[in-house]
């Protein structure tokens, strides 16, 4: 590991990363506007309609094989497969072309990512600890950061954040949703049926083979890869949800397939980048802009029941627990373990930043959301009171979070103004630009 941690990384990588933040925040605007919306029609006369809506079943059951399911789990199995595919497309990226395939760099945000997992965790089930049983296994619940909501939030309060701080946002939320999907393959799977994904085994090895042999194809004609991909993805996924393991998790297994380094097929395509690349870019806007706002439609509506019914929820154990993780334990977790590895590794953050400004994304990560609101699901039930007082407190939570790490974040502005003109490519005298190399050393 060098003695500097979130220190200035690639001009390639901060040009790829500020793209993706961009995206992710006009996805951020799409999921409040959703949000808004299904909160709206819960406590209006339409409460009946959205209910209904999100409770009416569509599909059919063949034998054992289930596939006839509500609206709501459609949008929480179905569609967040695909965010969680989005997921396992950056992580792999980032692992093997970014920044991060530098150990001593991915080792900042991966800790970071496990502190603010586990500290939230234990703050929960330490609330939680003289509740019911079914209350004590919403531990997972304040695991994960919303990406979308939390660079949203950085949109509207300014852009002058450094690019390793942002490439350091990114990449935790990543870590810790792929840490929450685990979470959930391990203590929120049930009844497990090993020969379904035996069976997965067939389409997953078929995929891997067409996405590779298959690069130059998909490259010239996206079209092939809606046609052929995603039928070979979507049995895939059918397979996982019948297998017991939550079908979100198939987007991670079949991401994980797709080839990152471009290769002989993608020179021959005329390609500039790897698969993996390309179908980001394909995906996201599907993502951001349709799959998670419509899970955040049917997931996030909740009847409130007026100001009482919003006291009366948050003084419940289960939403008091998630709170205190969110908005404290967030901030003690990814802070700490951050202050820790620089204690224990020798190492020193960027002369250019502050302990503050790591305590600013600390609390921007207190904002949980889509998964969040899955695992309440998978814990409690769709339309237990349970998940309604989780959900209230995720939200709650959330704006909570969302307006601790602005208030931080935005009285550094003139700070992070300066560290931006640090991030431009600097000229020459005589007008030519420098060349960042990948390590960020500055050459002519």
């Amino acid at each position: 590991m060098s003695n500097t941690i979130l220190s200035r990384g690639s001009h390639r990588e901060t040009t790829r990363i500020t793209e993706i933040l961009r995206k992710e925040s006009v996805g951020g605007f799409i999921l409040l506007g959703a949000t808004v919306v299904a909160l709206i029609l819960a406590n209006s006369p339409l409460q009946s309609f959205y209910f209904g809506l999100r409770d009416t079943y569509l599909g059919q059951d063949i034998g054992d094989f289930h596939l006839k399911l509500s609206l709501g789990h459609w949008a929480a199995d179905g569609l967040l497969a695909v965010f969680f595919f989005l997921a396992g497309l950056e992580l792999k990226k980032e692992f093997v072309v970014g920044d991060l395939r530098n150990p001593g760099k991915a080792l900042v945000p991966v800790l970071a990512a496990a502190g603010g997992v586990a500290v939230p965790a234990v703050l929960y089930a330490l609330i939680n600890l003289n509740s019911s049983s079914e209350a004590l296994g919403g531990w997972a619940i304040p695991a994960a950061t919303d990406i979308a909501f939390a660079v949203a939030v950085l949109a509207v309060i300014g852009t002058h954040l450094p690019a390793a701080l942002r490439t350091f946002l990114l990449t935790l939320a990543v870590v810790d949703d792929l840490i929450a999907i685990v979470i959930i393959a391990l203590f929120y799977s049930s009844d497990l049926k090993i020969h379904y994904l035996l069976w997965a085994l067939i389409p997953l090895v078929v995929y891997a083979l067409i996405a590779r042999l298959g690069e130059r194809h998909f490259h010239l004609n996206p079209a092939l890869s809606w046609f052929i991909l995603l039928p070979l993805g979507g049995v895939v996924w059918a397979l996982f949800l019948n297998s017991g393991i939550h079908a979100t998790i198939a987007g991670v297994v079949l991401a994980f397939l797709i080839p990152v380094r471009p290769n002989r097929h993608t020179e021959q395509a005329g390609a500039h980048a790897g698969l993996a690349e390309v179908m980001e870019h394909r995906v996201r806007p599907i993502s951001a802009g349709f799959c998670v706002p419509v899970f955040a439609f049917f997931s996030a509506g909740v009847a409130i029941g007026g100001w009482n019914g919003f006291t009366e929820a948050l003084s419940q154990p289960i939403a008091v627990g998630i709170m205190v993780a969110l908005v404290c334990g967030k901030v003690i977790g990814i802070t700490g373990a951050t202050w820790l590895i620089t204690r224990l590794g020798k190492v020193n953050l960027d002369p250019d930043l502050k302990w503050i400004d790591v305590l600013g994304l600390a609390s921007l990560g207190g904002i949980g959301f889509t998964v969040s609101l899955l695992i309440a699901e998978l814990s409690f039930g769709i339309g237990s009171s349970y998940n309604d007082y989780a959900k209230i407190a995720i939200l709650t939570a959330s704006v909570l979070a969302a307006i601790l790490g602005s208030l931080i974040l935005s009285s550094r502005n003139r700070h992070f103004k300066k560290i931006e003109e640090k991030e431009k490519i600097d000229q020459n005298d005589d007008g030519v630009p420098d060349v960042f190399t990948d390590d960020g050393a500055k050459s002519h």
